[in-house]
């Protein structure tokens, strides 16, 4: 049985992705770690693993009836996580429509048999991965900030030695 690597998330708009890649560029070193290719800038909301597609289909269906209106996010916060080697950017103060959403979208997922990580919800976009020694932190001088109108059920592939993530459907936000 043939099974894709999915999770649901929020995709940047392009030129929000254009600015993080610019800003990126002056306030990393090279060294630092690998940066996220613009286009795999997203922020995961629920990661469901290798799954079949029956319980795709399943799980996509489950998000379809999500009720939610759209909310404000705003890119305001970075960190560094050494263990993993991500370096991330984030909100300070999360929405609640971001948290109710992602909150929905894991217990759907835990409730269709995909494991769900017991640590709490940590809203992130990931900017460097690899970067496991310690990372000069720019100052948080930086501030993006977009409507989130829409979520996406993701996919991820590895081939040629890159991840790429592409979108396998989307769903607006409705209040």
């Amino acid at each position: 049985m043939s099974t894709r690597r999915l999770f649901f998330g929020i995709g940047l708009p392009p030129t929000i992705q254009q600015e993080i890649i610019a800003w990126r560029a002056t306030a990393f070193d090279a060294e630092a770690g690998r940066p996220v290719a613009a286009a795999n800038l997203h922020l995961t909301l629920a990661f469901l693993g290798e799954i079949s597609a029956v319980k795709a289909t399943d799980i996509s269906r489950l998000a379809g009836r999500i009720r939610q209106p759209p909310f404000s996010l705003a890119i305001d916060d970075a960190g560094h996580w050494p263990r993993p080697g991500v370096v991330w950017l984030g909100p300070r103060q999360s929405p609640r429509g971001l948290v109710q959403l992602a909150e929905l979208l894991r217990s759907q997922a835990a409730r269709s048999g995909c494991y769900q990580s017991p640590l709490p919800f940590h809203p992130h976009i990931s900017l460097l991965r690899n970067a496991t020694r310690p990372v000069a932190m720019p100052p948080r001088n930086f501030h993006w900030q977009f409507d989130v109108t829409e979520f996406s059920l993701w996919q991820s592939t590895f081939s040629q030695g890159r991840t790429r993530y592409n979108i396998v459907e989307s769903w607006p936000l409705t209040a």
